[in-house]
């Protein structure tokens, strides 16, 4: 039987995501279609030649499956609506409720392919509150190109990568920038370094301005490279730590919310140094918690989620979903997606999409 895909983003950063899927979609014969929703997104997919341009194409496509790296999607098109995630759970701060945003239910979506244990679990106890989804954990699109990890020569290489949030981000600390520079100069390390799109042009300016043959800086979406080459990663509460993990090298962070026995944790510019130093050696029981925490957050290690997560799909869109139930009225956000994409209507799925088998 042939399917129709949508692989629907918001951010560019969501590209790399996607990538994997469209491989794995277009190798099986499937047709497979992308979307953005805003100019960042659609600006990133614009030299793709399998791109929908308007929203209005969207619902003449008429996909059997919409593959979801945001928060949100139109409920008003046709389809199963898959979340597969923008990204790792960061854990950057926990709500008023001690809860962390990855797990906060929009009213969207009919199946979440959950990237480890700690992910699955989140959702299965919302889905007990909340049974009008499924689950099924598969691992995640972006980290298959990770696999196989590759063995290579230490070379002092140190990757710097940081979240957008003011309040949470490296990149706005001034000691920070200063200590890096001078730490660059001194030849003693070597620093490749890729920033959050959603950070301001004159940070962004600012860390370029140190390029020298010890920092090379990079305007990329694409972070596994960077992952590959790097021997450690500086960073503060990014989602790019939870990446570079699966390759078991050291993360150093500046001023995370946690103190966990994973990382290695510095709150002072003037103390990296001592603290790259001691990153560099790999020590072996903080190689072994790593280990521990990669276990629960991705347990794959075959480079196959992509595949998973086209299997799931496909296995759930005929699935008899009549245990159920309606999914919520949730009309501000229905409303929300609408103004988005200036597009006003009455039609809502409203129940998880299914499609059946006598349509072969």
């Amino acid at each position: 039987m042939q399917y129709k895909f949508l692989i629907y983003i918001s951010y560019s950063y969501a590209l790399p995501i996607g990538m994997p899927l469209d491989i794995e979609i277009t190798k099986r014969g499937y047709t497979v279609k992308w979307f953005a929703d805003i100019t960042d997104g659609k600006k990133a997919i614009q030299e793709k030649k399998n791109t929908l341009q308007t929203i209005q194409e969207v619902i003449n496509y008429k996909p059997d499956v919409v593959l979801t790296a945001t928060d949100s999607v139109p409920d008003f098109i046709s389809g199963l609506k898959v979340q597969v995630f923008h990204g790792f759970n960061a854990q950057k701060r926990p709500s008023k409720k001690n809860t962390f945003s990855h797990f906060r239910l929009r009213g969207f979506f009919d199946l979440y392919c959950t990237q480890g244990p700690s992910t699955t679990n989140g959702f299965k106890a919302q889905q007990k509150k909340h049974p009008y989804f499924e689950v099924i954990e598969t691992g995640w699109s972006k980290v298959d190109p990770l696999f196989p990890i590759e063995k290579k020569e230490s070379k002092n290489t140190i990757m710097i990568a940081s979240t957008f949030t003011q309040s949470l981000s490296l990149a706005y600390n001034n000691s920070v920038y200063e200590e890096i520079k001078r730490l660059s100069s001194t030849g003693t390390f070597h620093f490749i370094m890729v920033l959050h799109p959603k950070l301001p042009k004159t940070i962004i300016s600012k860390w370029k301005s140190i390029n020298n043959a010890n920092f090379t800086f990079f305007n990329t979406t694409d972070l596994i490279p960077l992952y590959k080459k790097a021997d450690i990663m500086f960073a503060d509460t990014t989602s790019a730590i939870q990446e570079f993990l699966l390759q078991k090298k050291p993360v150093v962070t500046f001023n995370h919310t946690f103190q966990h026995d994973f990382l290695l944790h510095v709150s002072q510019a003037a103390d990296l140094e001592k603290i790259f130093r001691k990153a560099l050696t790999h020590p072996d029981n903080l190689i072994k918690n790593i280990e521990n925490y990669i276990q629960d957050l991705h347990p794959y290690f075959d480079g196959k989620s992509s595949e998973r997560i086209i299997n799931a799909s496909i296995s759930f869109l005929h699935k008899d979903k009549s245990y159920l139930k309606q999914k919520p009225l949730n009309l501000v956000r229905k409303y929300k997606m609408r103004k988005r994409l200036n597009y006003f209507t009455f039609k809502s799925y409203n129940k998880a999409y299914t499609l059946q088998k006598n349509n072969e």
